[in-house]
Formats: C-alpha cells, structure tokens, sequence
C-alpha cells in the first residue's frame, strides 16, 4: 500500500487541510495496533468554505447537459475500474469487509455510475393539456442546488456514490461528509472524480465527526437537500434541522429485518440466506438478517442446519483467502455488539454459539466477535427490537404463519423481510402484509438492485426511494411551465 500518508479535504478543485490543523488516525480493525492513515479532523469553517464552493459551481453545472453530465460519470467509472483493486484493499483495511466482498462492493459502484450516466438522456418532463387552446403547458425538473451527502462506515463506496452519482445526473452539487472510519476509501474515491475532471466545486469531501461536519451540512442554511444514511437516532436530528430551514432531505435509518420460514421451506436454501444475509460483512448491513422467525414444525430441524453451517465460518482478517467473516468495523462497534449480547443473555435468550470475541490468539489484536445466535427470544426483548449490526442472530419459534406475520412486523423499522415457502398463497400474504420497503422471497434478506427503488417503511426511512429511476424524486423539484402564444 505504500507508505503512510495524510488525507486531505477536496473542496473547490483542490486538496486542502483543515482548517482546525488537526488529524485522526484510521485504524485497521482486524489489527488495532496499525494506522492506516491520518484523515482530516476539520470544523465548521470547512464546511462552509465547501458550500461556497459548490454554490459557485452550481449554475454551470445545472447548465451543462445531461449528455455532458453524463460522460463525467462514464469517465469516473473508468478511473475507479482501473483502482478497483486498490480501493478494495483500503475498504478491507479501514472497516474490515473481507477483500472479495469489497471487490464486489466497488464494482456495484462502478455500475451505478454508469447507469445512472445513462439516465442523463432521459425525459425529465411532460407535456399537460391546458384548457387555453392557445397555450402549451407542461413540466420540467430542475436540480435542488447545493446536496448534503452523509454517509456511513459499512459500505463506504457503494451507499456515498449511489447518492452522489443521480445528485451529480440531475444538475446538483455536493458537499459530501463520508464516515470517519472509512475517510481514506472515501478519499481514494475523490480522487477518482478528480481525474476524471469534473469541474471545480461540483463535488466537495470534508472529513471530520459526525456531530460537527454532519451537524453542520444539516444546518447551513445554503444546502438545499440531505441525503443521510445512518442511526435512527442521527437520522432524527438530521430531518429535524433540515425541516427548520426548509430544505429536502432523504433518510435511510436501517431496520430489524427478518427471515420467516415457514414448514414447507427448503430448509438447506433457508439456511444458507440465513447465513449470508446475517453474517456476512459481520452483520454490518441495514438490510441483514436479524430475526430467524421458525415454524415449530421444522424449528430443531432448521436450528440444527443452522448451528453446523455456522460451524464452518472461517473468522479472520479480511485480506486473507481463506476468510469468510471478518471483524466488526470498529472499536465502537465491537463494544456495541458486545452490549446487546450481554442483554439478550440478562433477558433471558438462550445463547446456542458465539456469545463473545473469538477464542484465538492469533485474532487478540483485532474486533473479532464470533457468530452468534440466540435462542428462546420474544419480542419483547432489546435484541429483537433495536438494530445491532453484528453477527447475531435471534431465533424466535412461532405455531403459524400468521403468528409469524405478526412478529415480523412488530418492531419499529421496515427495511427488508424475506420467506421461505412453497405455497404461492403464502408468498402473496407475505408480499401484502409486510410493512416493509423491500419483501424477498425464497432469497435472503440482505441485497437489492441498483435499478430499483431501495427503501424502508415506518422509521426505517424518511419515506422517499434510492436508487433506479426513483432516485430523481428526491433530487430535482417539478416546475410547470406555461406558454401563451
């Protein structure tokens, strides 16, 4: 990877430290001993000077093509495709992802891009007949101005470009706030728009903490829209300061998302999306498994798959071949996901494995928590209702399908639910009665594709849909235009 190196602000065209001259370092969670790299600590002061500049950037930009706009997002594709590799390795490095998983994840950033460089040719309006025989009458959008982008740690390439990406198509600017934890990848991925070309002021970078950069791209008074992914609780205050000034602002706060399965499953398919839905990347995804909904029928069976899959992770340093499930992204985390552990075991659940960090000496260094999975869970309990983003697993045995509805929807978020059922009669309840964004059936949970809409129901999201060509709901406003001859 080269030597260690300070990252730096990008803001007006030009990398810039901050201007409170302090650093942090990003430390390598599979080894706590080793920085990564220094980021930029930086102020409101650099967030201003970074709206400035996307202010001054902003009319030139909306007066370019989407055509024109287009082909900046072509050539940004191409620059990241040729630093896949390398970013890859930064992800795995800074949050943890095992390196295929992060290949893959820059990868669907490099597609976004260029669908969404695509949509720039696109009709953006429609002609209404108007009662005036003389006049023509129809609509247009038009970009919001300046966009807040904040993003969180577990998917530092794919979540900051899928809001970047239809931002930029649609004629705004951006001043984007990565996650601390994972500010060098976000860098890596600025300097990949910056070779690009884009012009100057268009997309800005500041590093910093949350409750300051963040807190201050929610209340400048200059920023038209924010797009926030991360904690119900910070997605809260983000839409109340967007609210007392008046701007648009678009919430993805993650979920509590279940799996039913349900007698006449396949219980080997069941398994293996349990699986994957709800321990890869160490848990550390909005749409993971974290409820296991069972029929009685099949439960000890079902447990029983579950439990030997488990049995068969390889946990360790995501660099490594051989790894299957790396460490959580952070000390902070691995402290959280120890927590709710804790409290699933003084509710009264069951633990059937993991429980703690994993027992080996070669791991001591990093924020390794073994698979975890819990048994003899009501609804009722913390570990059923509040988001952990870990590899923990609650399994909750039900006597019906309808009972297994109920419990699904008996939490607070509505992200994603997945079953797994034969009956066509079932899978059409399913899709109905979930009060949830994304409903998958007979797949995991965890995954949804870059041309569909992608979003949650209750306080899961703020109510408006990422990705595909929805994203253009939320980043242009409609004007009507009417013409008399």
């Amino acid at each position: 990877m080269g030597e260690m190196k300070t990252y730096l602000n990008h803001i007006n065209g030009e990398w810039v430290a901050s201007s409170s001259g302090e650093v942090e370092g990003s430390i390598n969670p599979a080894n706590r001993h080793e920085i990564v790299g220094y980021v930029q600590k930086s102020s409101n002061a650099d967030v201003n000077e970074a709206v400035v500049a996307a202010t001054a950037a902003k009319l030139a930009w909306r007066k370019c093509s989407g055509s024109a706009r287009g082909d900046y997002l072509y050539k940004v594709a191409d620059k990241l495709e040729r630093r896949l590799d390398e970013i890859a390795e930064m992800m795995t490095r800074e949050m943890g992802k095992t390196f295929p998983e992060a290949k893959g994840e820059t990868a669907r950033g490099i597609a976004i891009l260029r669908y969404y460089a695509g949509e720039g040719m696109r009709k953006t309006g429609d002609v209404i007949p108007s009662t005036d025989s003389a006049a023509l009458m129809f609509t247009t959008r038009v970009p919001l101005g300046v966009v807040g982008v904040i993003t969180p740690w577990n998917f530092p390439v794919a979540i900051p470009i899928w809001k970047i990406a239809p931002a930029l198509i649609f004629g705004n600017t951006i001043v984007f706030k990565p996650a601390q934890e994972t500010a060098i990848t976000a860098a890596l991925v600025m300097e990949c728009f910056e070779e690009a070309g884009i012009p100057a002021g268009v997309v800005n970078m500041v590093t910093g903490q949350g409750d300051v950069i963040g807190q201050a791209i929610a209340d400048h008074p200059d920023i038209h829209g924010i797009t926030f992914t991360g904690s119900d609780r910070i997605g809260k205050m983000v839409g109340q300061s967007a609210l007392a000034k008046g701007a648009k602002y678009q919430l993805e706060m993650g979920g509590k998302n279940p799996i039913i399965v349900v007698n006449d499953a396949d219980l080997d398919l069941a398994v293996e999306a349990t699986v994957s839905g709800g321990l890869r990347s160490t848990g550390q995804k909005c749409t993971a498994t974290s409820r296991v909904i069972v029929q009685s029928d099949v439960y000890d069976v079902f447990k029983m798959k579950l439990l030997q899959r488990i049995k068969e992770i390889r946990v360790g340093d995501g660099m490594e071949a051989s790894t299957w499930m790396g460490p959580c992204a952070s000390e902070k985390q691995y402290h959280t996901v120890l927590s709710y552990i804790s409290k699933g075991i003084e509710e009264g659940g069951t633990l059937l494995c993991g429980g703690g960090k994993v027992q080996d000496e070669a791991l001591d260094a990093g924020y390794y928590i073994a698979p975890t999975v819990f048994e003899h869970i009501t609804s009722s309990m913390t570990i059923a209702q509040e988001e952990i983003f870990g590899p923990v697993l609650a399994l909750i045995k039900v006597d019906s399908f309808e009972e297994a509805i109920h419990i699904a929807n008996d939490v607070k978020f509505g992200l994603s639910a997945s079953i797994f059922t034969r009956d066509f009669s079932k899978m059409l309840t399913f899709m109905h009665d979930m009060d949830a964004g994304l409903v998958r059936i007979n797949a995991e949970s965890a995954g949804v594709e870059l041309q569909a809409p992608f979003g949650g129901m209750k306080m899961s999201s703020s109510g408006s849909r990422e990705q595909g060509q929805a994203a253009i709901e939320f980043y242009t406003d409609i004007k009507t235009v009417f013409i008399k001859s």
